[in-house]
């Protein structure tokens, strides 16, 4: 099997690759037009595998698709390409714009018109997994129902009103086309080579270096937290196994409060890097609330009955432990974010 995955130099596409790689033995070919947020530090160890290939190019870029789609022959897409931070995308709504909707359009058209070429089996096992987020369905007060695969959309920012525009693509695309799609959901990721600017690497960097950690609002906004390996697994399941047509919520169980977030990446801290910069008394001590951002959702929570059920997935790493390790990560890799940041 050869997969093209789109985005592969970011934060969960490394992680993707590094799995198919390393794990699954699966060919790769890479195509990412290397943003801010895209690292090929993060994919060293898969550069010098046979079974990988970068390709920069945009996908926005239909040409540049089209050529690697004829040249590579792959088996199934892998869609992760999007600008993904809800404070850039309100600041520079457009470039969400351009590459979260513009750009899933070009790679859908160069899909069809690749699979419109291919008959027999190879037509038939081809795959479009398209990788969302449950920021598309707004946000849930402290006492509802976690998002399910019915739940209605209410995207509350650019960057998740240009991601639920990207669900609606495929979907049409699949409608209209026969494109065999599978779409997922996930909640918050976190884990290695995760980019600085993100809540968890943040709060990180910023402890260790004696900086100020600021919290939005009051810092009682719910997210679920998902390790990035865990996401990852049920990706490839969703490839292998997933139902054309379906969609599929991937969640890590873990719903916690910003400021517990925050307060427990600060206690291993303590543990781990006991020596603090000077001033510092506690890392907690460094933890400030500020001026809460425009539209800042409450809370994001999914429901993950059905692939548990349908395909026997379930998130395997416990939030602490997964956090550990995380931070450990960091500690041992600031030449990897030092330049990022």
């Amino acid at each position: 099997m050869k997969v093209l995955v789109t985005g592969g130099a970011g934060f969960i596409g490394s992680a993707l690759i590094r799995y198919l790689i390393n794990v699954k033995g699966i060919s790769v070919i890479n195509v990412d037009s290397l943003t801010y947020s895209g690292n090929l530090l993060s994919l060293e160890e898969a550069d010098h595998s046979d079974l990988y290939s970068f390709k920069k190019i945009d996908i926005i870029d239909s040409e540049g698709l089209r050529f690697v789609f004829g040249q590579e022959q792959p088996d199934a897409v892998m869609h992760l390409a999007a600008e993904s931070s809800v404070d850039r995308s309100i600041e520079k709504s457009s470039e969400f714009i351009q590459s979260n909707i513009v750009g899933t359009y070009s790679l859908l058209e160069e899909t069809r018109h690749y699979l419109n070429q291919m008959s027999g089996l190879k037509r038939e096992k081809f795959r479009f997994c398209h990788i969302s987020t449950d920021e598309v369905f707004g946000a849930l007060g402290p006492n509802d129902q976690m998002f399910d695969e019915e739940t209605k959309y209410n995207p509350s920012s650019p960057y998740s009103a240009s991601k639920a525009s990207s669900d609606h693509l495929v979907r049409a695309w699949s409608h209209t086309y026969s494109l065999p799609i599978i779409i997922s959901h996930c909640s918050n990721n976190y884990g290695c080579y995760q980019f600085p600017e993100k809540f968890i690497p943040s709060i990180i960097i910023k402890a260790i270096r004696g900086e100020r950690i600021p919290i939005y609002g009051d810092g009682h906004q719910i997210r679920d937290w998902l390790y990035v390996t865990d996401h990852v697994k049920a990706l490839i399941l969703l490839l292998e196994k997933g139902r054309v047509g379906e969609t599929y919520m991937i969640g890590g169980n873990n719903q916690m409060t910003n400021n517990s977030v925050a307060e427990l990446v600060c206690e291993i801290l303590e543990e781990l890097r006991s020596k603090k910069p000077n001033g510092v008394n506690q890392y907690s001590d460094l933890i400030q609330c500020v001026e809460n951002r425009p539209g800042h959702d409450f809370r994001y929570a999914v429901d993950i009955k059905k692939i548990q059920n349908e395909l026997g997935w379930q998130p395997e790493q416990e939030f602490e432990s997964g956090l550990r390790k995380t931070v450990q990560w960091y500690l041992d890799n600031e030449s990897w974010w030092s330049a990022l940041v």
